[in-house]
Order: C-alpha cells, then structure tokens, then sequence
C-alpha cells in the first residue's frame, strides 16, 4: 500500500472536495482501507465505457433536477468513462452554484449529490474609518439575494484593497467571513484593517551630476514625509504620481538644455513593515545643448516666416529650453487664429548635431483654409437661457474664426460665476474644411443662497444675518437679493435687483433701497469700546452700466441719503433734561469738538460715475489680467450737503506657475468741499467735510491696524495728581480714549502672493496667502481739540453740566463737610492731543489663511505693523468666522 499512499495526495489535490465514490478503478482511496503490502506492479488498463441506465440528484433544495442536469452531458442511455464523470464534475463547479458535488456509480445507475452555495442575505463593513460606505460599497460586485461564491469574495476583496491602495494605504487588508443563517442564507462580513497611510520615507536619485538631490526632488509632486508637510497629500505613494514626476523630472531637464536625458529605471520598495515606501530613481543626464538655428517657414500666405522669426523668444546660442520651443508652438497656432486659421498645423522639425551640441529648429506652419463659425452650440444649461450665455460670446455665427475672441469668450462666461470653473470652449470641425463649430459645455452650479448665520468678528463681535440671493434669477441673469444683519454695532436692511441686459440691449440697469444704522465707537484701551455716536441712514441708489470697448465700460449712479446722527444725551449733553437755561446742547468737554459737529439731519443727493478698464480672466477668483476704476460723486443736486468725493483704484494679477498667483493693488481717494466755511455751536471754524462723509483706513482695508486705526484722532489722556501736587497723564489704557476723525484724502496700497496647497488641503478649502500692505489717511483743516481742562461737573439737584472750578474741583466742593456739595464730579481732569495727520505710510506684512470650514467661512490674519505714526492703533490678529445652517 505505500504505492498507494503515495499517490492518495495527488488524488486529493486534483479533486480537492470532490469524490467518487463506487468506481473500481479508485478503490484504494478509501478511508478506512486497511494498510497492505504493496502488490506487484500491474500494466495500466483503460477502464471499459459503460451505460448510464439512471441519473439521480440529491441535496437540492432551490434548483430543479433537470437544471442539475443541465450543466453536464451525462444523459441516460449514453456510455459514459471515468473522463467523462470528471468533465461532469468541473461543469457543475464551474457554475458556481455549488459548494459541495459528489457523483456516486451504481453499476450505471449515477447519483449526483450537490450541496448548494447559500444565498446572500447581506453585505456588512466593519473596521472602516477612512473610507465611508459610499465609497467602498460601488466596488463590492456582490449582493444581496445573491448565490454566495467564494471566487466573487476574492475579487471583492481584491477591489477594496485596491481602493485602499489608491488612497496610499498600502497595509490595508480585508478578511471576508461568513456567518450562516438558517435556510441556507449567509451574512458576508469584509473585516477592514486600513493601517496607516503609506508615506515616502525617501527618495534617492542615482546618476545625476549637474543637479542637486534636493534640486530634482522640488520638480517632484511626491514629496518625502516630512513633520511641516501635515496638509500636503504628495508624501503619499501614488504609482501614477511616480510615473508622472519621471516626466516632471524629463520636463526639467530639457527645460536646462540636457535633450538625451532620460531616466533608466524607477523602483519603488516597500519597507518590510508596509508604512513607507523608498523610491529610487537611477537616471542618465547626457549632455547640455544650445540653440542652434531657429527660423520659421510659414505655407499661409497671410503669415510671413520672416516676421514670424524675428520675434521667436529663443536666440542662436542660448540653452536649449524644450518648454519654450512648446510655448512657440502655441504661440504660433494662436497667432495662426487670430488671422482665422483655426486648424494651422504647426510642427518643430529637430536637426540635432552632437558634435557641436547644438539644436536646430525649423517651425512649419502647414497651408490651411481660413476657417469661418459654422455655428455655436451650448450644452448642459437647464436652467440658465441660452442667451445668456451666448451673448458673452465675442463671435456669432458666420464671423471670421479668431482664438483671441474665443479666449475673450470663455473667460466672459466663466466671469459669470454661474458655471463651474473647469469650462472650455471646444473648437470642433464643421460641414466643410473652412467651418469651424464652437462647443461649449457647461455645468451650472448653485446660483441661488438662502442663509441664515451666526458667527464672530474682530470687528463687530457677534453678528446675526439673513440673506435671500439669487443670481440667475429666472435663469436670465438677473441678481435679485435681499438681507437683513444685526451686531452689536451695526443693523441694515437691504433690497437689490439688477437687470445686465436691459431689453436684451446690453445696458445694464439695477436699484438699491435699504436702511443702516451704525452705532459708531471710539477705543478706551486696547479691547473695550465705548459707542459714540449712532448714525441712521435711509436711502436709495439706481445704476446703469454701458459699455464702450469690450474691456472699457461706463456706469452711473444716482444716491439719495436721509442721515440722521445723534448722540447719547445722558452721556454728551450739558442739560439732558432741558430744564437749564441753554437747554439741551451737546457738550464738547464731554463728546469732544469733533463729535457735537457732526450731529443733527442732512440729505445727501449725489450723482456719480464709474470708468471702468478690465482684463482680468476671471471677476470672481481671477488670475491673470488687470482692472482700473476711476469714480467721482458730486453731491450737491438737492440735499443739504455739497461735495466732489473722487477715488481711483487698480490691481494687476499674475500667475507665477505651480498655483502661486502674485496680485498688486492700489487705491487713492480726495473729498473736496463744495460748501463755504462752516463754524460749530461755538462760533470756531471746523472741517467743512462732516465726519461721516470722511475716509477711514484700518482693518480690514490694512491689517495689522484696529478698525479706523489709521490716520488723524484726538486721544483724551486722564490726569492724576502726582506726589509733588502736579497733574500728570494716569498711566493704563483705561485712562485714555481714542476717536478716529478720518481724513479728506488717502491711499492705500497691497502686494500678495496666494500660496498653493495639496490636493488633500485644497478640498478642505485652505486658501494661505502672504501680504504686505501700505497706506495713510490726512488732510483735516482746522481741528479743535481741548488743549486742558479741569473736569466736568454734574449738578446734583438737576444734572446739569458744568465745567470744574479746577483740576478735579467742583462748584460748591466743601472739603469739610461733603454732604453740603451741589455739585459732583463725573469727568476727572483732562488733556487731549491731536495726532496722525500725516501722509507717511504706515506698512504691515503679515501671513493670512482663507478657509471653508464646515461651520462657515473662516478668514485669519497675522500682521506685523513694521512703519506707524504716533497715536495708531495696531492689532496683531483679526479674524471673522460664521456658521451657516
């Protein structure tokens, strides 16, 4: 029997669960054969055929006999060999309908006896925190109601460690398991490990001389993981990104001249304990070329290769830059469109000597027909008007083609806002070789906002809004909206509509009603406010826009204000009951000169206008491009209140590549009286500009700065007697206070340069930027500050108001006896200084990051002031969150 034994695991492994059982040419599988001494080797016979004369099928419990039957070619009646019950036995498992079958022979009477996969009653995920259900369960093929096999759990398998791979985790494993139910039903378990995410401990480059490690590994997108690198997703292993930094890293060779480099081989290991993953680059630098001769022959007779080869970017002699030879070929295909040759082939024919190191290139610009718009066809608006989108277009149907005006195109409707940004304008051959199609596909996105918020700001502590806008209204482009906020310092309605093509002639029209009540304040130490005047405003303004050019436009605008600004009369007033003999007037020994003159009712009727000058690629996140405004208000046509108010402003922006975009801004404005000499209540002469009609400079216009923390102010200092009986300024911040009176004219000024982060940081919606801002505000006339004064005096009986007999001593005092005073003490000894009225520029730099976050929009910002004036107010940190729900 040991031939035997040792042919039985052969059997079994070819087999694996199945048996035969009754065929005498495997009678020594039996189980319980007893051992025997080997017999005498036989020659091999080949069993007869004999006859099925019955097919029997046990074990069935969903399937009919006939559909067993089916899956095999055993019939009754039929000869049949060992070969053939075999064959039987991979059909019946390879319909993986069964998870046991036996076939058992009776002298040609045959039963076939199954066991039945179970049928799935559900799918259940354990273990996974990274991946969400969503994501996993469209790459599970099973499901429920199923026939259960185990080749379906191994690919389901395969696929959920693949999804993990492809977020970088590497370890992840998944072991399926089975739990039976009654009724021959099954629940699948996938029981995930993730493990951690696989980083790139390092990446190591062989070959190169001329360059840096550290050099080609920063024209990589996969980074080695680093502690500062905890937002980017490149310090994951990616094998596409591994197979795009070779091309980064060929891109940047050929950028420095080096045409023969090429990388040999890119290996990436797995450490043993697969968190990390080691990248080894083995590369072959070659040698370095120069241009050689560089011309362009042009077959189109409107454009001259001569021309065309005087203003190639790249000269005889310099290094050979293989991006700048990819850049001259876009440049000439857009110059080709912009004379109407759409499909101008252009093609660089290489003449590489190896001798001389050097690159010749020849530029070829194939002959094409001049191409006209066919048509124009727009896809994928369900809501937003053909025409809406149509008119943006630069071209129309039967213009001569010109990639410029498509450029124009697309950047007018992505500047909408009414689409996603990822918007293209497909050029698309038409009926004939000179039409050319324009398709574009958009995908519109929310234009309506319906928000209710609550949050926190630096600037007006808790805010409360509600809004209502839509900017799309009726899909025609029209903005309609509506808010309502409230803070502790500010409280506005608002209603605004605005048609931008007016009787479908682009004219632009739209009106704003509203009312704003601003409780002004002034700072008594760095966080402590104090309100001082309350300023009601009521008004409305009607627009219209027209444009001139196609980046030059006009707008106007008519203002109507009713203001109304008053002050507290308990706090500022010399009578506030009125029962004294001058009756209820406002006391600049309390309020200051600068305060009581800006009190009282005017109407302020304005006619304005606005020039407008912009090329920027996008109005909403741009860029590229520029703008400049030029605005002038004349108020004065009605209305108590006369002035020209002028202000200009530009910014220019410009991507550096890589998503780094570096933008500069500047503004400047002068207010210029239109009134003749205005007096106070005491007969001085002050500003003719009033005080809410002023410019203001702080945060946010120049962080680093309080809110109106730059320019001129009147700081009040409190006096305390010192040991030798002198008055001198109390030391703290609670002892002085601070009021900001504005100026007449300023300007401002900021560069910054928005940083770019991963993939991963992106989606959270981190925008980081670093600024630097400048700028000063001056220009009052006559302002009347009180030089010293000895206190204010409140009269016990009355409350009237009056000023100290001196430093801290009122009418009536009587040192003896207290109790027989007439009058008491509610403002100390004072002295106030006028400061800041000054152009120098005040300068802060400073760090800043926009976020997304799930509880609203979130703006930080810390600014180092580095240039002040006396008397400013700087803050380190300013920030402004909400939440929406």
């Amino acid at each position: 029997m040991m031939s035997n034994n040792r042919q039985r695991p052969v059997v079994v492994a070819l087999l694996a669960t199945t048996m035969i059982a009754g065929m005498s040419a495997v009678p020594a599988l039996a189980q319980d054969a007893p051992p025997a001494a080997a017999p005498a080797p036989v020659p091999a016979v080949t069993p007869a055929a004999a006859t099925i004369r019955n097919i029997a099928v046990t074990g069935i419990q969903r399937l009919e006999p006939d559909t067993v039957l089916s899956y095999t070619k055993l019939r009754i009646g039929q000869s049949f060999t060992q070969e053939s019950l075999d064959q039987a036995l991979r059909d019946l498992y390879e319909t993986e309908l069964f998870a046991d079958v036996q076939i058992r022979n009776d002298n040609g009477a045959l039963t076939i006896e199954v066991k039945e996969n179970p049928v799935i009653n559900r799918i259940v995920l354990e273990g996974n925190k990274r991946l969400k259900e969503d994501k996993i369960r469209p790459e599970i093929k099973l499901a429920p109601r199923q026939i259960y096999t185990r080749s379906k759990v191994r690919a389901d398998v395969a696929r959920i460690i693949e999804l993990y791979r492809r977020q970088g985790r590497f370890a992840a494993t998944v072991e399926p398991k089975m739990v039976q139910l009654d009724q021959n039903r099954v629940d699948i378990v996938f029981e995930i490990s993730e493990g951690p995410k696989s980083k790139v401990r390092q990446i190591n480059i062989i070959g190169n001389e001329k360059f840096k490690d550290g050099e080609l590994r920063g024209q990589m997108v996969t980074k080695q993981s680093r502690w500062f690198r905890i937002f980017s997703s490149g310090t994951s292993y990616d094998p596409d990104r591994l197979a795009y930094d070779q091309q980064k890293l060929r891109q940047f060779y050929l950028t420095e001249g080096y045409a023969d480099f090429r990388v040999i081989s890119a290996v990436a290991e797995l450490t043993p304990d697969k968190q990390d993953f080691i990248i080894t680059y083995v590369v072959e630098e070659g040698q370095r070329y120069k241009f050689g001769d560089v011309k362009v022959n042009s077959d189109i007779r409107d454009l001259s290769g001569d021309s065309l080869t005087k203003m190639l970017p790249m000269k005889k002699g310099q290094w050979y830059n293989a991006k700048q030879v990819e850049d001259t070929v876009d440049t000439l295909s857009e110059t080709a469109g912009l004379f109407g040759y759409a499909f101008a082939d252009v093609q660089p024919d290489f003449n590489r000597d190896k001798d001389t190191l050097t690159m010749g290139i020849d530029f070829r610009i194939a002959n094409a027909p001049r191409v006209y718009v066919e048509r124009v066809d727009i896809n994928g608006n369900t809501l937003t008007q053909d025409k809406v989108v149509r008119r943006e277009f630069r071209l129309a149907e039967g213009d001569a083609f010109n990639s410029f005006l498509v450029k124009r195109s697309k950047d007018r409707i992505n500047s909408l806002g009414f689409f996603q940004e990822k918007l293209d304008v497909e050029q698309k051959p038409g009926s004939a070789p000179d039409r050319i199609i324009l398709e574009t596909n958009v995908q519109e996105k929310s234009t309506g906002e319906l928000s209710l918020s609550a949050g926190f700001s630096s600037l007006e502590r808790f805010i409360v809004s509600a809004s209502i806008t839509q900017r799309n209204f009726r899909g025609k482009g029209q903005e309609l909206r509506t808010s309502v906020n409230y803070s502790a310092y500010s409280k506005s309605v608002e209603v605004g509509f605005t048609e931008p093509y007016f009787m479908d002639r682009n004219i632009a029209l739209g009106g704003d009603i509203y009312r704003r009540d601003l409780n002004s304040f002034r700072y008594l130490n760095n966080n402590d406010r104090d309100t001082t005047y309350e300023q009601s405003t009521t008004g409305f303004q009607l627009r219209a826009g027209v444009p001139i050019t196609e980046y030059m436009s006009l707008a106007l605008r008519y203002t109507l204000n009713l203001d109304d600004v008053t002050l507290d009369r308990d706090t500022y007033y010399s009578d506030p009951d009125g029962a004294g003999p001058l009756g209820q007037q406002c006391d600049p020994l309390l309020a200051g000169r600068y305060l009581c003159d800006a009190i009282g009712k005017r109407t302020t009727s304005s006619l304005g206008y606005s020039l407008i000058y912009d090329t920027r690629d996008n109005r909403i996140r741009p860029t590229r491009g520029h703008n400049v405004v030029l605005s002038q208000d004349l108020a004065g046509l009605g209305g108590s209140v006369k002035y020209v108010r002028t202000r200009l402003n530009g910014s220019k922006f410009w991507p550096l590549g890589s998503g780094f975009i570096f933008s500069i801004s500047g503004e400047g404005g002068y207010i210029h009286s239109l009134e003749g000499d205005r007096r106070d209540a005491s007969g001085a002469l002050v500003d003719p500009i009033r005080l809410t009609d002023r410019f203001f400079l702080g945060e946010p216009q120049i962080r680093g700065f309080n809110i109106r923390g730059i320019g001129p102010r009147v700081k009040r200092w409190y006096l305390t007697q010192d040991e030798n009986g002198n008055y001198v300024r109390q030391s703290g911040n609670n002892n002085v206070s601070d009021d900001a009176l504005g100026g007449r004219i300023y300007y401002m000024a900021r560069a910054e340069v928005e940083i770019p982060l991963g993939s991963g940081a992106r989606e959270m919606g981190l925008r980081p930027s670093i600024f630097l801002d400048a700028g000063a505000v001056a220009g009052l006339r006559n302002p009347q500050v009180i030089g010293h004064s000895p206190g204010v005096c409140a009269n016990i009986s009355t409350g009237q108001r009056t000023t100290a007999v001196s430093d801290g001593i009122c009418p009536g005092d009587n040192a003896t006896d207290p109790t027989q005073n007439t009058h008491t003490l509610i403002i100390g000894p004072f002295e106030e200084e006028y400061l800041g009225d000054t152009l120098k520029p005040r300068v802060s730099v400073g760090f800043g990051v926009n976020w997304n976050s799930p509880f609203g929009p979130f703006r930080i910002d810390i600014a180092k002031a580095l240039l002040k004036e006396p008397g400013d107010d700087t803050k380190l940190i300013t920030f402004n969150v909400g939440t929406q729900f």
